[in-house]
C-alpha cells in the first residue's frame, strides 16, 4: 500500500504560485492595458508616463471618459521604436 502525506501549507503555496503565474500570462496577452498596467509594463510612474509618452500625439492610446486604455501591441511597437531612437541619439553624441 502506498501512503502519501501532504503539507497543506506547501500545497497551498504551490497552488497560489501557479495561479499567479497563469494570471500574469493571461494579463500579458490582453489586448488593452489600463494606466496602472502600462506603468507596471514600463516600470515607470504615471507622472513620468504622462511627461514622456502622453505628451507625444503618436503614442497609442484610447480615452474612454476619464479612463485611459492602451493597445498592448501598438504600445510594444512604439516603445521598441522609441528605444531604438533614444539609443541612436545617444550613440551620435559619443
Amino acid at each position: 500500500m502506498l501512503e502519501i502525506k501532504l503539507d497543506d501549507e506547501k500545497v497551498k503555496a504551490l497552488f497560489l504560485a501557479e495561479v499567479k503565474s497563469r494570471l500574469d500570462k493571461i494579463e500579458s496577452q490582453a489586448l488593452l492595458m489600463n494606466s496602472k498596467q502600462l506603468c507596471k509594463y514600463l516600470s515607470l510612474s504615471w507622472p513620468t508616463v504622462e511627461k514622456v509618452f502622453l505628451s507625444d500625439p503618436n503614442f497609442p492610446r484610447i480615452r474612454l471618459g476619464s479612463k485611459w486604455l492602451f493597445p498592448r501591441k501598438e504600445v510594444e511597437r512604439y516603445i521598441d521604436i522609441w528605444a531604438m531612437e533614444k539609443q541612436a541619439n545617444a550613440d551620435e553624441k559619443l
